[in-house]
Order: structure tokens, then sequence, then C-alpha cells
């Protein structure tokens, strides 16, 4: 079945604090001091921590309202990931499927990348989708194989030129349960 194809590509996705990415730090401060390297590193891991609880919610509420070009989307994704949740979320729709209910997470920063071009830091989460389901929009009843589990999930935020972290790459592992 189609649909089987969607819950595996479909983004899982859960609550968060629904705020914007935030902006870089800056390396240097206006009177030309230098920011202390591990200030400018918690920064970058709050504003991809941010970006991706903000990615989750967006993936979440466009996902119910079977709503691919929803523009909560593109505030805190980037391609090509970006892309795949709107494919995944229309797929959805056009077999009149929707995603809901919750999800658990608890992401962590496993790797920073400053010095990098552009500069990165990867997410590491164990999402607990036991209790986040797809259903047929009519009567709610759960898509056949679309059970949820706990699996590793992992992402990258990249900083864009205009300062903003967004979400660019995600992969749920439903081989690596955790």
């Amino acid at each position: 079945m189609c649909l089987l194809a969607v819950v595996t590509a479909v983004p899982v996705t859960a609550c968060a604090s629904g705020r914007e990415a935030v902006e870089r730090p800056t390396a240097a401060r206006d009177d030309g001091h230098r920011i202390d390297p591990d200030v400018e590193r918690q920064a970058a891991e709050k504003a991809a921590l941010d970006a991706y609880s903000g990615y989750l919610a967006a993936s979440r509420t466009a996902g119910a309202r079977s709503d691919p070009r929803a523009p909560e989307l593109s505030r805190f994704l980037a391609d090509p990931l970006l892309t795949r949740v709107r494919l995944s979320i229309r797929d959805a729709k056009e077999h009149g499927a929707m995603r809901t209910g919750t999800l658990k997470s608890d992401p962590t920063v496993t790797a920073v990348s400053l010095d990098a071009k552009p500069a990165t830091v990867e997410i590491q989460d164990c999402l607990d989708t036991t209790g986040y389901r797809l259903v047929y929009a009519k009567d709610k009843r759960p898509v056949p194989g679309s059970g949820g589990g706990r699996h590793l999930s992992t992402a990258t935020a990249t900083r864009y030129p205009d300062g903003r972290w967004l979400i660019n790459s995600g992969t749920t592992h439903r081989d690596q349960p955790c």
C-alpha cells in the first residue's frame, strides 16, 4: 500500500515552544572584543535545538491540518528536508490520511562545527511515536502498518547567511530502536 511509504517518509514530530529559529551569535562585539568560544558554542547549540523544536511543532501542526504549504514549515526547515516534509504531507493528504496524536522527544546536541562553511550542529533524538499515528481523515481509523515505536532520529541544523539556524536534513532510523 502506498500509505506505508508515506509513514516512513513523514518526519516524526512533537510539541515544541514554537519559537522562531534563533539568529547566529556574532563572533565579535561592537567594541572589538572576541566572544568566548564556549559562549558562542552554547548559543549555537541553543539556536539549533530551538530550530529543531520549531521544526517538530510546525511539522506536527501542518500534518494535522494536512497543509503541505503551511508557512511555519519554512520558518524552521530548509531544503532538502523542507521539500521532503511537504511531499510527505501532500502524499498523506492525497490518500485521505493525516497525522494525529503526540510523541515524546528529548533531543541532544552531538556535534557542533562552527568553523565549517556553513556552520552546523548535529542533533540526536530518541523519538517515541507510540502515541503519534497516521489515520484516515474521514473516520480517524489508523492506517494499516502505521504503528509507532521508539527510534533513533538524527538531524542537522545549518546556519544560513541571514543568520538563521534551519533544519535541512533529518532521518528516523527505524532499524535502531532506543
